[in-house]
This record gives C-alpha cells, structure tokens and sequence, in this order.
C-alpha cells in the first residue's frame, strides 16, 4: 500500500477580535445603540462620557483619532497591540474620535420634531426576573438563569450558544456550568410568558404557543404537525404539499394557516409600550429634497461623546513610574492596559461603524437618486449588495449587514434599506426594470380582483404579459409568495 503525501495551499480570513465588535455594532439600529453603548460602558470603567464641549474639543489635538484610523479594518487586516508604550495613553486630545464626533451638536438639524422618540423597552427582562423568583432554585442555578434570561433578545428568543452560555458563567461569574443545567432552565425559562420567550428559533417559538392551547381542538393539533413536520413547506408557502401529506380538506388547511398566523413571532416585542401600539422606529438616517439636491444626514442622536478615562491613564502612569513591580502590580499594569485597549477599540468602532453607514447610505441615495425626488416605486432601478459593495469597496456581507437593521427617512416616509434592493426583469422591449416594480402591479392587480373568482397563477400571468413584463409562471408564484399572498383558491369568499 502506497502512501501519498500532498501539501494544500488554503486562504482563510480571521477576523480580529476588533473586527468582530465592528460587525456587531454595524448591526445595531440607532434605537438600540445608546443601549448598547451603555453595556459597554457598565463593563469597561475604562471608557466613559466625555463632558467636554464641542467647542473645546475642536482645539484639541486629534492624536488619538489618528493613532487608530487603521486599527479595525474591514479587508481582514488588523494590528497588533503587544509592548503598547504607557505614552500612548496620556496623549492630549484622546475625547476626539475623528471626522464625526459622537455628540448631538455636530448635527443640530437633528434636534426638531423629525427625530421619533423611542422609549428604550426595560419592562421585558423586569417581567423575566420576576417570574424567575418564583421558581425554586439554589444560588448557583439562580446566576444561571439570570445569565440565561440576560441572553434573551429584544424579541424573546435565545439566540446565544449553550456553549457560549456556559463560557460566559466561567469567565464572568467563575461558575462551572454543565449543559444539562442550561438546558433544564431553558426548558423551564420556556414556560414563562409571553408564550414563546426562550425559544432558538421561530419554529420553537410557534410550537411553544401552540403547546399552551392544545385543548383548543383539533385544529391546534394539526397546526403543531404542520409546524413540526412541514416547517420549512409552511414558511415557503407549499401548501399543496402539507395539504397532500396530512390529507386536509381546504377548510381545514384554511383553519391551520389561521391558528398559525395568528400566533407572535416576536413574543419579547408585546411586553409594555410595544403592546400598545408605541413602539417607534427611528431613523438611521434623514434625507431631505432641497431644490432637487438631496442631503443625508447621519441620526447620531443616540450616540454619546466617549472618551478614555483619565482616571485610569493616570492609574497606569503610577503603576509605569515603579521601578520595581512585584506580581501583583504587574497584574495590575497588564489589567489596565487590557481596559485601556478595550476602550479605544470600541470608540474606534463607533466611529469606523458611522463612517461605513453614511458611504453606504450615500451609495444607495445616488443609486436610486430618482426614487427619492419622488417617492415612486417605479422610479426605483434594479439594484443588489453587490453593486453598493463596488461603490464603496466595501464586503458584500458589510453592505449586507447594514441593510437589514437600518431605516432611512424621507419626505415620502420611512424605509429599512433593504427595501431599496431588488433583482431585475426584463420588459418586452428590452428595458430592464426592479422585481419590486411588478410586485408592486400583481398586488395592484390581485387587490381589484373579484374575491368570488380569484385570478390564478396562470392568468395573472397573462395579465402582467399583456402589459409587457416577460415574466413565467412559476416566477409569479414566487413573487406571490413573497408578498404573503395565498393561491387563488384560499383567496376565494363564497
């Protein structure tokens, strides 16, 4: 028997540490930013608001918003940090954070009625803790619970690893967690209400619902047979399929789907001013039509001045003058440091984070340019991640990540961003025209349409033909789909 040696040449990315914090804040919406700004400041004694003006900072030196422009960057490379020199701390200037200061007087056009309010949701984890006190736990699984509850989403689900949970209790609370004791309390964490909090997923999350209503009748049963065995049929609409494979009458697949959609995806959400009907969104951005120029504005309002603790530079210059370090103070130096390096990471990150927004904010204004004199959804061109990416040089996956969290708001209304992406078709004389352009004409189309004879797949197919969108019939289905709109028969009132 032969034994072949090969070698294998293989490219990975690692991503730093740095790098990692920024792909998480560009995710987060403005509305949860300042929450999320607080955390850190909770964690990092290190890192704190600055008190100084606008005024004053602006005569500063801008060491170390030079010192850190290259620290995060987004093609993979990073710095490293070791034998950091103690001057590098003490440096005047260090509440200077570059080109977009992190305070509401560098946007004053900010501070009038188009700012929404929004009212930061405290009551969701109070009603967790509340409910955890009644359970019987020693003290032990007690942390472990609150660390559990800690975890759960603005919505209520649980999207953190148990891994991640036990690696947290470890290094947080020195806690030696096994998985069976995550588990159990998942398990009895579930049973809290709202229904569906704790729960990995959407399908758990529905399935926990309808556990609490199985003596509802039998529609309920089969709703959580639809949801356990045809999950995936049921999110894409197959409902031929699931009718097939459970051998259901129309009325009674029109009963399931009913006792579905009337369950709360977002079960974490309907707690307090959300449920009634006060949960706002606020921009991310404003853009405003002044004699057909358009303007973009970044919403920093929920992103305070920070800056480096000078309690701790000074802590570290003491700690620097000793001659002699015994273990303990070197443990201390290297703490302090650790801290130090923690704070100007994440200020680096604020700031890298409303630099990647606005370029792709702008791309995306430039690219729809026509969109937002008018506020027409025929106005809007095909355009995909990937062309925002070549404008900005910018990842796919970055692009991607600012998309789906962020709002922009017009003089037309307020839109997420990705709203504004769309795959494009081509008309019979060759124009090519955004996917959102026909969605937009079949709902029209199937709005008007008599309710005693819905149009099928087919004929709305003809109809979107005859008004010069080469489109088949399988692609309506698919765009149907997608706009939450069921086959004709379940669309047809008797």
């Amino acid at each position: 028997m032969a034994l072949h040696q090969t070698f294998q040449h293989k490219l990975l990315q690692k991503l730093s540490p740095q790098q990692i914090q920024l792909m998480k804040l560009l995710q987060v919406p403005t509305a949860y930013l300042e929450e999320r700004i607080k955390e850190e400041l909770e964690e990092n004694p290190a890192l704190e608001h600055g008190e100084d003006s606008y005024e004053d900072d602006i005569d500063k030196k801008d060491e170390f918003a030079d010192e850190t422009d290259s620290d995060i960057d987004l093609d993979g490379s990073e710095e490293e940090y070791d034998n950091i020199d103690v001057s590098e701390y003490v440096q005047e200037g260090d509440d200077e954070v570059g080109d977009y200061k992190l305070r509401d007087e560098n946007y004053p056009e900010l501070n009038d009625d188009r700012v929404i309010p929004v009212k930061v949701e405290a009551s969701f984890n109070e009603l967790m803790l509340l409910q955890l006190g009644l359970l019987k736990l020693n003290q032990e699984e007690g942390k472990i619970a609150e660390q559990i509850v800690g975890s759960l989403d603005d919505d209520g689900y649980l999207r953190r690893d148990v891994s991640a949970i036990i690696d947290d209790l470890a290094f947080r609370q020195n806690i030696e967690a096994t998985e069976e004791q995550i588990k159990k309390l998942i398990t009895q964490i579930q049973q809290f209400d709202p229904a569906g909090v704790g729960a990995r997923n959407l399908q758990e999350c529905l399935l926990l619902q309808l556990q609490r209503k199985t003596n509802q009748g039998e529609h309920v049963e089969w709703a959580m047979k639809v949801l356990d065995k045809y999950f995936e049929e049921f999110t894409k609409k197959h409902y031929e399929k699931i009718q097939k494979g459970l051998n259901l009458s129309d009325a009674q697949l029109r009963e399931i789907i009913n006792q579905i959609i009337k369950l709360n995806p977002k079960p974490g959400s309907n707690i307090g001013d959300s449920a009634k009907g006060q949960n706002y969104i606020i921009p991310d951005f404003f853009i405003t039509n002044n004699n057909g120029i358009l303007e973009l504005l970044l919403n920093s309002k929920n992103a305070p001045d920070l800056r480096i603790s000078e309690g701790y530079r000074d802590m570290l210059k003491e700690y620097e003058k000793g001659t002699k370090k015994d273990k303990r103070q070197k443990e201390a130096v290297l703490f302090i440091k650790q801290k130090l390096d923690s704070a100007k990471w994440f200020i680096d990150a604020i700031k890298q984070r409303q630099t990647t927004l606005l370029n792709t904010m702008e791309a995306i204004m430039n690219y729809q340019h026509a969109f937002f004199l008018t506020g027409d959804e025929i106005d809007l061109k095909p355009m995909i991640l990937k062309d925002i990416a070549e404008e900005t040089n910018l990842d796919i996956s970055t692009i991607s990540r600012v998309a789906n969290s962020k709002f922009v708001q017009t003089e037309f209304g307020t839109y997420r961003l990705k709203f504004f992406f769309s795959e494009s078709l081509q008309t019979e004389s060759g124009e090519e025209v955004s996917t959102r352009e026909v969605k937009k004409i079949l709902t029209d189309i199937i709005h008007a349409e008599s309710k005693k004879h819905p149009h099928s797949d087919e004929k709305l197919t003809e109809m979107l033909q005859e008004k010069g969108y080469n489109i088949a019939r399988r692609t309506v289905a698919k765009y149907r789909e997608q706009l939450n709109i069921s086959v004709a028969r379940l669309r047809k009132i008797l």
